[in-house]
């Protein structure tokens, strides 16, 4: 878990913070492949962490991904609430979608509160306006809501590029300009190598250590068993959850990509940094295959 999530575990009991700990984890870790199980384990969490933020977080994104907008709708609210972050309003008006109301997500992406997000929030409040617009059959209004984008840019990839890319390259397909579509949809993969992006990045498996500071000793799960239990041949199985306890919090992350190094191939494509977007210098090579004239890029997300 990042060292914002871990500061807030940290205002709960030792053991509440562990159990809360885990469940997030996993759900971060099946939210793609099992969003259903993914929402058990955040409503787990929710039992024991239910006043944190991070925790009303997880479990609104969970149900987003799951398909249960309202509870996703309640609990991204709650979030918003407590911590007094905006960046989840992009998924809070796509539930919106979800539920049927798709004028009240276009009103909330046009609304004051949106005017002064940051740049990759916005393009994805953009992107569910859109979508809001296309689900009325307003094909023309959708297409002008991200054409008003200058990061819609096709020779120019920020982290965001590829959904953008994708959500234009829908539209424009609904709206019957086919070539164009394609050739947009041709531009998402191009990012995407542009951006470092694997198709089948692996799965990280995140700290699950109890401890909410890095430069604290790590405690041992056997510690937390009460110290006055008597350990004789009827307590045996005490002692062995508590070293499969311990044997679960002592996986770490230890996976670092290396990005330095990585040739990628892009088509026209430049990377900027803006806002806390990538940068990549890029190197034209002259090859002689058709006489064409091929832009190979060092590319780092």
């Amino acid at each position: 878990m990042d060292r914002v999530a871990r500061a807030q575990l940290r205002y709960l009991e030792e053991r509440s913070a562990s159990w809360v700990a885990k469940h997030l984890v996993m759900a971060g870790r099946l939210l793609e492949e099992d969003p259903e199980l993914a929402y058990e384990h955040t409503m787990a969490a929710s039992r024991r962490g239910g006043r944190v933020a991070v925790v009303r977080e997880a479990v609104g994104i969970a149900a987003y991904h799951a398909g249960k907008y309202a509870d996703s709708l309640r609990e991204l609210r709650t979030h918003r609430r407590i911590s007094g972050s905006d960046y989840n309003l992009p998924l809070i008006a796509d539930s919106l979608r979800g539920l049927g109301r798709a004028e009240k997500a276009i009103e909330l992406a046009h609304s004051d509160e949106c005017a002064n997000l940051e740049s990759a929030v916005k393009v994805e409040m953009h992107i569910v306006a859109a979508g809001a617009y296309g689900d009325l059959g307003k094909l023309d209004l959708a297409l002008a809501e991200l054409e008003s984008l200058e990061q819609l840019d096709f020779n120019r990839a920020y982290s965001f590029s590829p959904r953008l890319f994708t959500a234009y390259a829908d539209l424009l397909a609904g709206a019957g300009r086919t070539e164009d579509s394609k050739r947009w949809f041709a531009q998402v993969s191009v990012a995407e190598r542009a951006l470092g992006i694997e198709e089948e990045a692996d799965s990280f498996i995140m700290d699950l250590a109890p401890e909410m500071d890095e430069e604290d000793e790590r405690p041992r799960a056997r510690d937390l068993v009460d110290e006055n239990v008597a350990v004789d041949s009827g307590d045996e199985a005490v002692v062995d959850a508590a070293d499969s306890i311990e044997s679960e919090v002592a996986v770490e992350d230890t996976a670092e990509a290396d990005i330095d190094d990585a040739d990628v191939e892009t088509k026209e494509i430049g990377i900027d940094e803006e806002d806390g977007l990538v940068e990549v210098d890029s190197v034209e090579v002259e090859t002689e295959t058709d006489n064409v004239t091929e832009t190979e890029t060092d590319s780092q997300k």
